[in-house]
């Protein structure tokens, strides 16, 4: 209770604007159907790039996998850690785009709760545990980029250089941010500029150490791909982004992709790889409120096909929040890893075993032990885990003033009211929003919200958090507590 009667004592104003940055509705359509290839492990597409050669073919079409057999694991040095790392929305700017002047600085306090400021100190501090926990791989679903400046790719990719170097494989995938992305730009004094983004060729040949030059198997209409973990489990790695004309904010998948997730599928089925989807979107309609705006398109076919080929488990990102759902229709679960740019800043930890034993949990990645590592002198980054929680409490603190401005309430109710829903709102991203659910019904300010503001979208999240709010999301495990 300490923390919470700490927060309602706060009555500062923050830059910050709307929560999910990675979620607004947009339609789109299916592509038109296409005959799929003949073969199931198949040579990969060429991809030609305007600078260097195309990369190489990953499997003839002879190459045959032998059945899955798993290596013993034990506590000795080099041998297979049964730990997958998975996260997502990295956000990553490099610092050759901007001079720290006024158009960054602005854009840094309005963007969702990003922590734009101390992307670099969080992905170094996040990729330094990486290499210290030596997990089998490490997945990073997608929104690998602040807004898809190709010098960010560039200089993401240096970093995971180095966790490839220290004997971890890294299997990437893009998200809405990264690809043909308009609002690709640097940040001098007072203007932010056009920067040169990627097609998808580009980012294929900028991450061909990461996933694609080892793939087993390559969509040729899609950056999809099949990656096989040292135990033998296939990683199917879903591009779930459209990017053709521009970088649009919803998922969605091709066509001619079913068809080669199909026959990927059945090539497992026959050989006995255990399998886990990945992809940037959300498979189910994890919140109510957003489910056009983050859930795949038409996804039920997606989930149809996952059911007859029995994989149970799929990984996403994009909903900046710590969630997990069962499908109501399948025997499919679904773990949403939220945004590492985002407080808690956290990534998950999967074991998994098989196809119904996994475990699952989050981990918050330890800015301020890094700080003093490092000797760094920034107030904020020695203690990062509070400055990060104020910063998002703040931009949902603010966004409900702006909302309930103008109608029949006193300052003091508005401040009120604005911090109780900052309150669940902070809680709700961290998957914690059960730890508080008592005390928000309870207060008086909630029921406030009822009387003034029923019909808003902020108050019917806020009504979707309370009814969800019946769990820990940071722990799932299959199969689950008896």
């Amino acid at each position: 209770m300490g923390k919470i009667v700490s927060f309602l004592g706060i009555s500062g104003l923050c830059a910050g604007l709307v929560f999910l940055s990675g979620c607004s509705y947009l339609n789109g359509g299916r592509s038109d159907p296409a005959a799929g290839s003949d073969i199931i492990i198949e040579k990969h597409t060429e991809i030609e790039t305007e600078e260097g050669p195309t990369l190489p073919p990953l499997l003839p079409e002879e190459t045959t996998i032998e059945p899955l057999e798993l290596p013993e694991l034990s506590t000795e040095t080099g041998t297979v850690n049964p730990e997958i790392v998975i996260a997502s929305d990295i956000h990553y700017l490099s610092k050759e785009l901007t001079d720290f002047g006024n158009a960054f600085t602005q854009m840094a306090s309005e963007r969702d709760g990003l922590l734009v400021s101390y992307t670099w100190e969080i992905t170094d501090a996040f990729l330094d545990e990486v290499i210290r926990r030596r997990p089998q791989v490490l997945i990073l679903a997608g929104d690998l980029t602040l807004n898809g400046a190709r010098l960010s790719h560039e200089t993401l990719a240096q970093q995971l250089a180095r966790v490839e170097a220290a004997g971890i494989p890294v299997a990437v995938i893009p998200g809405n941010h990264d690809i043909n992305n308009p609002q690709a730009a640097s940040f001098r004094s007072d203007e932010s500029v056009p920067a040169e983004t990627v097609n998808p060729e580009q980012f294929a040949a900028i991450y061909e150490d990461f996933g694609y030059r080892e793939a087993l198997s390559r969509d040729p209409v899609s950056l999809s791909y099949v990656y096989q973990l040292t135990d033998g489990t296939w990683l199917l790695m879903l591009d779930s982004c459209q990017y053709e004309n521009g970088a649009q904010v919803g998922g969605m998948i091709r066509s001619e992709t079913y068809q080669w997730i199909d026959k990927v599928l059945e090539k497992a089925w026959d050989d006995e790889r255990r399998v886990i989807a990945v992809a940037h979107h959300n498979l189910l309609d994890e919140s109510r409120i957003y489910e056009k705006n983050c859930t795949i398109e038409h996804s039920e076919e997606l989930e149809q096909i996952l059911d007859e080929w029995d994989v149970r488990l799929f990984l996403s990102g994009h909903l900046h929040v710590q969630h997990y759902k069962t499908s109501d229709e399948y025997d499919i679960d679904e773990i949403v890893t939220s945004a590492l740019a985002v407080s808690p800043c956290q990534y998950g930890v999967l074991q998994y075993f098989n196809t119904d034993q996994y475990y699952y949990t989050t981990e918050r990645t330890d800015v301020s032990a890094w700080a003093q590592k490092k000797n760094n002198p920034d107030r904020n980054l020695q203690d990062f885990e509070g400055y990060a929680e104020e910063f998002l409490r703040n931009t949902f603190y603010r966004k409900a003033v702006e909302e309930l401005r103008g109608k029949e309430l006193s300052q003091d109710q508005i401040k009120n009211m604005a911090q109780l829903y900052a309150l669940l709102n902070v809680e709700s991203v961290a998957g914690t929003a059960c730890d508080v659910r008592d005390f928000v019904e309870e207060d008086d300010n909630f029921e406030l919200w009822q009387m003034y503001d029923r019909t808003s979208i902020l108050c019917m999240y806020m009504n979707e958090i309370m009814e969800d709010a019946v769990r820990d999301y940071n722990e799932m495990s299959r199969p689950g507590p008896n």
